[in-house]
């Protein structure tokens, strides 16, 4: 089967439409984050000791107070119907069985409670966790975290850096738009729409954000998070931080999440755990976020390209490939835990990446 490639790495089958080719693959503005982010984590380079080759590995990782088979969840991801019919229940299922986790998207075309049904039996799983988009009133936003924790739901996951969103330049090029009737049946009300002012004033704020992770029956992590000083401030409220940049499609320009990750694992100083998304393509690129001082990774981009080319076999297969491609790195870096993989494993990011600088003197790589 023919795919079309882009330069974020991301392949999709030539059967898909080319606006929903254009929906999955496209990134805000010139696409410089968007590419930035897959060049970042190929610019770190390894270097390892010799004769140091452990007996076993142990991908396992510990997120809020429990033990998990993998450092990775499946990223949030919405309208993955247009996908594959598989759609979010294939992705969740074929998850499950390789001991990944998954964060259901608030736009997911699939109930929540089926997500959780489907998921919830296998014994060696990963997270399951829900990410909420903050539509309609506050009232809204705790109604559905109480949802996602009856169905079995573990966390939240709140989006915080996207309060206005606009279609990519290659949306509009293509013409791309979701049929009337998409479904969309975990929504806590209808997105915001309307004039600039309207959701400007719809916007989250900090007082926002605390008066949820007080009331809510499930922690929160806010997920959106490149500033420090947003990072230190978020590990004051919520039970931990998603270094993300919405994958470059809300705001070209912002840097890679790779440079900025050393910076915010820093400012949050162990209180809370830090995931990253953005650009991650392989296993490989896992381990060097672990060894920058993640807990964990968001995978977003190369699970929607195995889901449109095979479903859940495909997803399956590649969530396979990656935890084999660790295993082999983790031993060949003499780490026997993900806990031994360490910043002196690597080395340093290229002070320039596909135009967005990132200055990492004082990581102390």
């Amino acid at each position: 089967m023919s795919a079309s490639g882009t330069a974020s790495g991301l392949r999709l089958p030539e059967h898909l439409p080319a606006a929903t080719r254009a929906y999955f693959a496209g990134g805000a503005g010139d696409e410089v984050t968007l590419n930035a982010n897959v060049a970042a984590w190929r610019s770190i380079g390894l270097r390892p000791r010799v004769l140091a080759t452990p007996r076993s590995v142990d991908t396992s990782v510990t997120l809020l107070g429990r033990r998990w088979p993998t450092p990775w969840l499946a990223a949030p991801m919405a309208h993955l119907a247009l996908a594959h019919p598989d759609a979010e229940l294939g992705l969740a299922l074929a998850s499950a069985a390789q001991g990944a986790g998954m964060v259901l998207s608030t736009q997911a075309t699939t109930p929540l409670e089926q997500v959780a049904r489907a998921v919830l039996p296998e014994a060696a799983r990963g997270p399951l966790w829900f990410q909420l988009y903050p539509y309609g009133e506050r009232d809204d936003w705790l109604r559905l975290a109480e949802r996602a924790r009856c169905a079995g739901f573990e966390a939240i996951v709140l989006t915080v850096d996207a309060p206005l969103q606009w279609p990519s330049d290659r949306e509009r090029t293509h013409g791309f738009a979701l049929p009337a009737d998409w479904p969309q049946p975990n929504l806590p009300a209808a997105p915001g729409r309307g004039a600039l002012e309207t959701l400007l004033a719809r916007a989250l704020c900090w007082d926002d954000v605390a008066w949820l992770c007080e009331r809510s029956p499930l922690p929160v992590l806010l997920k959106g998070i490149t500033h420090p000083a947003d990072a230190a401030q978020a590990a004051t409220i919520a039970q931990g931080v998603v270094v993300s940049n919405h994958g470059g499609r809300v705001l070209d320009g912002l840097p890679a999440t790779a440079t900025v990750l050393p910076a915010i694992v820093q400012a949050v100083g162990g209180r809370v755990p830090v995931l990253v998304d953005g650009g991650l393509r392989r296993g490989l690129d896992a381990l060097k976020a672990l060894a920058l001082g993640a807990n964990a990774v968001l995978v977003g981009r190369p699970l929607i390209g195995a889901l449109s080319q095979g479903g859940v076999q495909a997803v399956a297969a590649l969530w396979r490939h990656w935890l084999d491609e660790l295993r082999g790195a983790m031993a060949l870096c003499g780490a026997a835990t993900t806990g031994e993989l360490l910043s002196n494993l690597l080395l340093p990011v290229s002070a320039r990446v596909s135009g967005c600088v990132s200055d990492l003197k004082d990581l102390d790589l």
